[in-house]
């Protein structure tokens, strides 16, 4: 390959002045958008200020969600995406005491397209920066694996909510040229009022194989102690309670037959991915909890399609009866507050549903094939999910601790 002559280079010297003088001497040519639905995206910003009253300690997370796919308990949403604001910068000086605050720091999410979005967070506590004994729990909230990456006990929860104390929509509209306009000013509350009293839901399926087939399958839950490398889950048995939705210190019964509509912690059986080496939930590949725009779509029961990607879960509930007894009292009167039991049993049944509306779901004809993922959910948002992970056959390329009980997984053959 020859190199280029110095005549070469004043040549092409010479010709970007001509271009460049003939070019001072024309319009501005026109910009015309590309097909590239990427390069057309318009987005604004969202900002605010984290205001945290807490003597917890450690780094700050704030999470964005799509409105409509709240999450849990409420749905089962995931974050759009996150953002940290680092502990130093919460607390200055304060970083090595336990004063309460309050103490405020900016936060900022660019890149938001239009539409309506809620804001959660909680500081991932350090309980050995102020208390380091044997036994204390550093911050350890890891946002790439399900079993890092949702608070645990000691951590500090907060959002952005109205003056009543409900959860804040923000909407990002768009102006009359069509470009989203930024929400600023917002403002996320975290408080030890919302402190967070208990470790997630671990738990090992320790009776019932993985076959679903056309009867009703019993799973029997453990409770599982978690305290190797990055994950830290101590659990001293299953936080029960009575659904209590209206807040009326009463079981909900709204169909009044004297039986509790449901119990706390919600169980859900949802389809994965037919891949059988990921842990990625069937048409939501990106794993950002709002179904995907194209994916498989299921017959309903009238044999209807709605053209849209389905989710599809299992029905499933809580066996009832140790539960009751649990919650009930010396005098007949419901535990309101909970109790704490040592195992649950979650009962499994042959039908399919469409849950992409979760308040109406939908029945589906057939039974559709493949693998199931186990969830528990707590009134706190906190989940647990079998397959994750700890599974060996991933846990080992991961740095994470492997354990063959998290590899369970109920199949539809």
């Amino acid at each position: 390959m020859s190199r280029p002559t110095l005549s070469s280079w004043k040549q092409a010297a010479g010709g970007l002045a001509l271009a460049s003088v003939i070019g001072l001497g024309c319009e501005s040519p026109p910009v015309v958008p590309t097909a590239d639905v990427r390069q057309n995206t318009r987005s604004a910003r969202i900002d605010g200020s984290l205001v945290v009253q807490s003597r917890a300690r450690g780094n700050a997370i704030v999470f964005l969600y799509d409105a409509d796919r709240p999450p849990p308990p409420h749905g089962t949403g995931r974050p759009i995406t996150f953002t940290v604001v680092p502990a130093a910068q919460l607390f200055g000086p304060a970083l090595t005491s336990d004063t309460p605050g309050p103490f405020v720091a900016p936060f900022s999410f660019s890149l938001v397209p239009t539409g309506r979005y809620m804001l959660r967070g909680f500081i991932d506590a350090d309980g050995c920066a102020t208390d380091a004994t044997e036994g204390c729990r550093r911050s350890d909230f890891n946002p790439w694996y399900g079993v890092t990456n949702e608070p645990n006990a000691g951590d500090v929860g907060g959002a952005a909510v109205d003056a009543t104390g409900r959860p804040l929509t923000l909407e990002v509209v768009a102006d009359a040229d069509g470009q989203p306009q930024p929400v600023t000013g917002v403002a996320v509350s975290v408080s030890d009022t919302a402190r967070v009293v208990r470790d997630r839901p671990t738990f090992q399926v320790v009776q019932g194989d993985g076959l679903l087939g056309g009867a009703p399958k019993q799973l029997r839950l453990q409770p599982l102690a978690l305290h190797d490398g990055v994950v830290d889950q101590r659990p001293d048995g299953f936080a029960v309670s009575y659904v209590d939705a209206d807040n009326d210190g009463v079981p909900d019964d709204a169909n009044q037959d004297s039986n509790p509509d449901g119990f706390w912690p919600r169980v859900v059986v949802r389809k994965l991915a037919g891949d059988a080496s990921n842990l990625v939930d069937e048409n939501d590949l990106d794993r950002d909890g709002v179904p995907d725009d194209t994916g498989v779509d299921y017959a309903h029961a009238d044999g209807t399609q709605d053209g849209q990607p389905d989710v599809v879960v299992l029905a499933a509930r809580l066996l009832p009866d140790p539960l009751i007894a649990a919650l009930t009292d010396e005098n007949g009167n419901p535990r309101m507050e909970g109790a704490v039991v040592p195992e649950l049993v979650v009962e499994v049944l042959p039908q399919a549903l469409d849950a992409r509306v979760s308040t109406n779901p939908v029945p589906l004809r057939e039974l559709p094939r493949g693998r199931y993922a186990v969830v528990l959910i707590q009134p706190s948002g906190q989940t647990w999910r079998v397959p994750n992970e700890l599974a060996p056959a991933l846990a080992s390329g991961l740095g994470l601790p492997a354990l063959e009980s998290q590899a369970f997984v109920l199949e539809v053959p």
